[in-house]
């Protein structure tokens, strides 16, 4: 039954945000009726198939395996919070600032898009096992 335990962590956030997001009563239960009859659907086989993967991973007891995402994250954490010291240059060299900027924007723009998509998968992929995980109890 590990299955329904996957689509009732997911279900509960989405009715959640059904509840949020859709102010009209009817309209509200119509979505969440819709919600539950992909239970039964090809669509929630696929989605499992996809997430299959993602809790493998997770559950890995291979260090690598288990700590690639979260390294990966802290590297794109330490280049958004680069911008703190951007910002002192700035104030003190507005000049070199700009230079600093160009050459980090070029540089980034050298970056091919496919990794920048994968960054976004395996971001999101990271935050719905995290989440997931949490919802089961086995993450704190």
């Amino acid at each position: 039954m590990p299955e329904m335990a996957l689509f009732d962590s997911i279900v509960s956030p989405v009715a959640r945000i059904i509840d949020k997001v859709i102010p009209d009563p009817e309209a509200r239960d119509r979505a969440k009726l819709e919600l539950l009859k992909l239970e039964n659907s090809q669509e929630l086989e696929l989605l499992r198939a996809s997430l299959s993967p993602i809790v493998a991973e997770a559950a890995s007891s291979d260090p690598w395996t288990s700590r690639a995402r979260p390294s990966f994250l802290y590297v794109i954490y330490l280049m958004i919070l680069w911008a703190l010291p951007m910002g002192l240059i700035g104030a003190v060299s507005p000049v070199t600032a700009q230079a600093i900027g160009r050459s980090m924007a070029a540089y980034l723009n050298g970056i091919p898009e496919p990794l920048y998509a994968l960054f976004g998968t395996g971001y999101l992929g990271y935050s719905a096992m995290r989440q997931w995980g949490k919802t089961r109890g086995s993450d704190r």
